[in-house]
């Protein structure tokens, strides 16, 4: 199953090469496709990410671990996840404000690309690297695939209407990298279960953030029949095979 694994990390990578390519997901207002994946990812980590973590949460109050504050503290990863996003969400949106029109988008946003990328990389990081250790049966990969592949796609289209051309010169290929870096090193190197439930809680934060902020603000215009058939009909698919 390792290659299958493989293979999914870097369909995963592909993503950020090529989604600038989906001309039909740009525009205003928002795409349906891109709010049903919303949904979908959503679905993701409320159904299958975060029952997860209560069972991790149990598990890790009955074991010894070299983390025991946070082993009594798994969501309080997830909310981390959710507040490092958010603000530097913030950070850009106040960057670019203030900064005034003359300079252009690149130079308005380059003190905080950076540090975005930054997270984003660790963020791809963690995702190539559970791809590997987390996944159990092919049925597992599949939903997980899915999940994260769609979940990417409304992250890279954010990522490009945020930066523009230095994240389609720069910012695209580090975070392709960065899945491919993560499988592999998940090959070599086995973290402890402790560890792993925190890595798993900053993930689903992340998504939940990175969703909600695409698809709430009213200027996107997002579709919330599309997020709701996505998020319905992904959630059936989760019961029928859990």
């Amino acid at each position: 199953m390792y290659w299958l694994e493989l293979a999914s990390a870097t369909g995963l990578a592909i993503i950020h090469i090529f989604a600038g390519k989906l001309r039909f997901l740009e525009g205003t207002p928002r795409s349906g496709w891109l709010s049903a994946a919303a949904g979908i990812s959503v679905a993701y980590v409320f159904l299958y990410l975060l029952p997860e973590l209560a069972t991790r949460q149990r598990i890790l109050q009955e074991e010894e671990s070299f983390l025991p504050f946070l082993q009594h503290h798994t969501y309080t990863a997830a909310l981390i996840g959710l507040a490092l996003f958010y603000g530097l969400e913030r950070a850009g949106k106040t960057n670019t404000q203030s900064s005034g029109p003359e300079l252009s988008p690149e130079k308005q946003d380059a003190r905080v690309f950076w540090t975005h990328m930054g997270l984003v990389f660790f963020y791809n990081l963690l995702v190539g690297y559970l791809l590997i250790r987390n996944i159990d049966s092919p049925t597992e990969l599949a939903f997980f695939f899915t999940a994260m592949a769609l979940h990417l796609l409304v992250l890279d289209r954010s990522l490009r209407d945020q930066y523009k051309e230095i994240y389609h010169r720069v910012g695209r290929w580090l975070l392709s990298a960065a899945l491919l870096i993560g499988s592999g090193v998940a090959t070599f190197v086995e973290i402890p279960s402790s560890v792993m439930s925190l890595l798993i809680a900053f993930i689903a934060g992340g998504i939940v953030l990175n969703v909600l902020k695409e698809e709430l603000p009213e200027h996107r215009q997002s579709r919330f029949s599309a997020f709701i058939v996505g998020a319905l009909l992904y959630s059936a698919l989760l019961q029928a095979y859990a």
